[in-house]
């Protein structure tokens, strides 16, 4: 007997009032109801209803200037959600200790449909530390947390997103076309982490290493981040082992049995893109 697939349930009203809601993430200062309609596409009546109806359940505030922000009853769901990532929840001990060998910012990241959020986050000792904060998104092109997600994709699935993104040059570091992000992709699996020299933000370079689930998909990874001053090329190249057998022991805790085994290719270590 063929089993049932799973129903599926469009509630359009529900649907549109979480977009709505997810817009807010992409605005730290906040929308009027004219601005969310626009974005929308919905007409402004409706879009001040669902309005209404989200800040009189706390998931959205609003200011006497007629500015909606995210409410404290997005935090709370927030933060029962970080606490159910198993991922976080097992990674916290080799992050600290990521932390601990380098002195330096250790994040920890999921991927988000076209972006890598930051569900963990240890700050490093030094006076000058990297400002960056749990639940903030960032590109998948130009960041080391986000290639690496990239590079391990199906392949399938790896085209489909790389239509899908925005190549946006946040630097002049940035790549700067498919073709060019293709290459670096290609460096990353041979590599086995991937490197953000400065591509994402000026005087900040990053090296990131996948984490793999049980089945061995990698929808998260770990990174390094500290100061250009403080991170040489040379530098990199010694931490990339530190953080690939962070990122395989991670995996391990997962489920993901190839990560007891798995060996560094040192000879790989060695290329790391230069800069332009």
């Amino acid at each position: 007997m063929r089993k049932a697939g799973k129903r599926k349930y469009n509630i359009t009203a529900l649907q549109r009032g979480l977009r709505l809601l997810e817009l807010f993430t992409q605005f730290e200062r906040g929308l009027t109801t004219m601005q969310v309609a626009r974005l929308s596409g919905l007409p402004v009546s409706t879009t001040h209803r669902f309005l209404v109806n989200l800040e009189s359940s706390g998931f959205l505030n609003c200011s006497a200037s007629g500015v909606y922000h995210l409410g404290l009853a997005c935090f709370a769901v927030g933060q029962a959600a970080l606490g159910q990532l198993d991922v976080r929840r097992l990674s916290l001990p080799y992050l600290v200790e990521l932390n601990q060998q380098t002195r330096e910012t250790i994040h920890l990241t999921v991927r988000h449909g076209l972006t890598a959020v930051y569900v963990e986050k240890i700050d490093s000792p030094e006076q000058l530390r990297i400002h960056s904060r749990i639940g903030a998104a960032v590109p998948l092109h130009c960041t080391a947390v986000g290639k690496v997600m990239l590079a391990y994709m199906p392949d399938q699935e790896r085209e489909y997103v790389l239509r899908q993104l925005d190549l946006k040059r946040m630097t002049a570091n940035t790549v700067g076309s498919l073709q060019e992000l293709q290459s670096e992709l290609q460096r990353v699996r041979k590599n086995g982490y991937a490197c953000d020299l400065e591509e994402h933000e000026l005087h900040i370079r990053c090296i990131a290493a996948p984490i793999r689930n049980h089945t061995g998909a990698v929808q998260s990874s770990l990174s390094i981040t500290a100061p250009l001053f403080r991170m040489p090329v040379t530098r990199l190249r010694q931490l990339a082992p530190l953080i690939q057998d962070a990122g395989s022991r991670v995996s391990a805790e997962l489920g993901y049995q190839a990560a007891a085994t798995l060996t560094l290719n040192h000879k790989a270590m060695a290329e790391v893109r230069p800069l332009a």
